[in-house]
């Protein structure tokens, strides 16, 4: 008889956001005329910008004719597309070459895929709070899990402890769900000691382009060191509002290596084992994103968002709550008033004032007494979820 992965029963009973949307849909079907102001799920509110747009008819079209019709991409992207990626990296000082940009459909499945070039035997740290996929990916492949806690007394950047020992170190970076973000000497401090345990670093730089402040790194390899012991992975979902349209990107080094084998060349032998490329008509849109139009349409898009930031951060200065985010990152972790849990204060901003956030415990224990809003929405249900909070908040 068949023996199934045994590692899922080791996973919790539910996903975070599956419970988010049945209580969700509990209070829908007793108030069926509510309007919810939703700051819970971190998808995209605005359209894909106008050059992504003409770019994807085109594509279409190209497909329509036999001299302009693609059918299998090159498995680890179109030339055209990683040469525009290197060039993105270029311009922040960092020096790429294509053949170490790899085109994926997205982050969230590369953050999965990429676990195949490390053993089972590996052991992996996660900073928590953390984006629950990181956690369940590796119990699912049978993997040692070291939770490392972070606080509000460390801003949520904690250091390395020499005393622990990981191969596999996550770190994400604005922070999914805390809005902190890593400086140079913060982000020095983990490359140091992930080169000197011979650890790799997974580095989710989903969020960079929301970064305002110029000092503070965007790619983990503006940083010495980064090419021996880092792997970036990177997507287009929240940069140009790619989450239904799907793509990412991944950045190995040549020069990572590990007991005489090259995680590069590794990646292209998986790569091109597991995958048939990323679809012609999808790369060929992304690649308007690296344009100078590009660039420019899908910020006039991020100051929206950041806008909506803003909304919420008035109103939580003036109300004195603790919170980081916002600023660098499309995300605010507050913390809850009056000693409330997480799902606690989620049920009463639901059933109070048809606000649905996101509780921090379900991103780690360490999250408890906590909570994310997304700033995705729409502006104007951000202004209004703003003001209901004010007003809740007050009382």
């Amino acid at each position: 008889m068949i023996t199934p992965n045994l590692f899922y029963a080791d996973l919790k009973d539910s996903y975070l956001f599956y419970n988010i949307a049945q209580k969700t849909k509990a209070y829908l079907s007793t108030h069926p005329d509510a309007h919810l102001y939703r700051m819970g799920i971190g998808d995209v509110s605005l359209p894909l910008c106008d050059v992504v747009i003409q770019k994807l008819h085109e594509a279409v079209d190209d497909q329509a004719k036999s001299e302009t019709f693609h059918g299998y991409m090159p498995e680890c992207g179109a030339p055209e597309l990683r040469e525009a990626i290197s060039d993105y990296y270029k311009n922040r000082g960092v020096k790429l070459s294509p053949e170490e940009v790899f085109v994926s459909s997205g982050a969230s499945d590369e953050l999965g895929d990429i676990l195949d070039l490390f053993s089972r035997d590996n052991t992996s740290l996660v900073i928590e709070p953390a984006y629950p996929a990181y956690v369940d990916a590796n119990i699912m492949g049978g993997r040692k899990i070291v939770h490392v806690p972070s606080s509000i007394e460390n801003g949520f950047l904690p250091k390395p402890d020499e005393s622990i020992n990981a191969d596999v170190i996550y770190i994400c970076s604005p922070n999914n769900p805390t809005g902190a973000v890593f400086d140079r000497n913060k982000l020095k401090a983990w490359i140091d000691y992930a080169n000197n345990k011979g650890s790799i670093i997974l580095f989710d730089a989903a969020y960079e382009a929301f970064i305002e402040d110029e000092t503070l790194p965007h790619s983990i390899f503006e940083i010495d060191g980064a090419r021996t012991c880092a792997i970036e992975i990177c997507s287009l979902s929240k940069t140009a509002g790619f989450t239904g349209t799907r793509l990412g990107y991944t950045i190995i080094p040549k020069e990572l290596e590990r007991k005489g084998m090259n995680f590069n060349s590794m990646w292209v032998r998986n790569r091109t084992t597991k995958t048939n490329g990323v679809s012609y008509i999808i790369q060929k849109c992304a690649t308007a994103v690296f344009t100078p139009e590009g660039q420019k349409q899908i910020h006039d898009n991020i100051k929206i968002y950041k806008n909506n930031a803003a909304c919420l951060m008035k109103i939580l200065d003036e109300l004195g709550v603790w919170y980081c985010g916002g600023k660098n990152a499309p995300y605010i972790w507050m913390k809850c008033p009056d000693g409330l849990t997480s799902w606690e204060f989620f049920d009463l901003l639901l059933n109070e004032i048809q606000v649905v956030g996101t509780p921090g415990q379900g991103f780690g224990e360490c999250g408890e007494g906590y909570f994310r809003f997304s700033t995705f929405g729409n502006p104007e249900d951000t202004k209004i979820a703003a003001e209901r909070i004010k007003n809740l908040l007050k009382k």
